[in-house]
């Protein structure tokens, strides 16, 4: 089984759900310290700003966009989809659909408007950042299901490494071109990685099952 059972997961849900939790009263009660360090990362991330940096940003944040990190996860379902991988296919496409509209939901319970210099093409609620929360599902299928298939441990690490660095990018891109807060691309993250967790378990659960359907027969998972 590609995912496996993992004893610390209960424990790794707990904290990223108690996290993702109080963080959000946090932002929608408008703590002071949240407003504190969102000010104080804003400056840093946007100091000495370029026309280079923003057009990079610019493009980094169409690639991290949540209408692209879908058609990434289509890409890659269809991809496993054909060597056999059915049900890891299945998975990919369940964690970013429920994903995304579980996140929907938080946006409109927390209701926090974006920044006030925000793009008028960045609608919607601030928190949590959509753009993290895609990019990290997409991050999340490619780290624990295709970077194992690799043979060269040394192209596992590149790869997982440079799925760090991406999502690093998206989110710094998000805070510089003004669309969100520090503190939503914070949340996105945390949010992302608790909806993980829930869905490795279902997965753990529930894929020696779907293996037995007709439609995901003969599936490695």
């Amino acid at each position: 089984m590609i995912i496996k059972k993992d004893p610390s997961r209960p424990y790794k849900l707990s904290i990223s759900l108690v996290i993702t939790i109080l963080l959000a009263i946090a932002v929608k009660m408008r703590f002071g310290f949240i407003d504190f360090l969102d000010t104080i990362i804003v400056g840093s991330v946007q100091h000495g700003q370029s026309g280079f940096e923003t057009k990079l940003f610019t493009f980094i944040s169409f690639l991290g966009s949540p209408k692209m990190d879908i058609l990434w996860m289509l890409v890659i379902a269809f991809i496993l989809w054909g060597f056999r991988y059915k049900v890891p296919a299945f998975f990919a496409l369940f964690l970013i659909i429920s994903g995304n509209v579980v996140a929907f939901l938080v946006k409109h319970i927390v209701a926090r408007p974006r920044p006030s210099m925000h793009l008028a093409k960045d609608t919607g609620f601030s928190f949590p950042s959509g753009h993290v929360v895609g990019t990290f599902f997409v991050i999340s299928v490619l780290w624990i299901i295709v970077a194992p298939m690799l043979k060269k441990e040394s192209s596992v690490w590149i790869m997982r490494t440079a799925l760090g660095i991406w999502l690093i990018l998206v989110m710094v891109s998000r805070v510089y071109l003004n669309a969100h807060f520090p503190s939503d691309v914070i949340g996105g993250a945390f949010f992302a990685y608790t909806w993980l967790q829930i869905c490795e378990y279902l997965y753990v659960r529930y894929a020696p099952e779907l293996s037995e359907r007709r439609v995901f027969i003969r599936s490695l998972y």
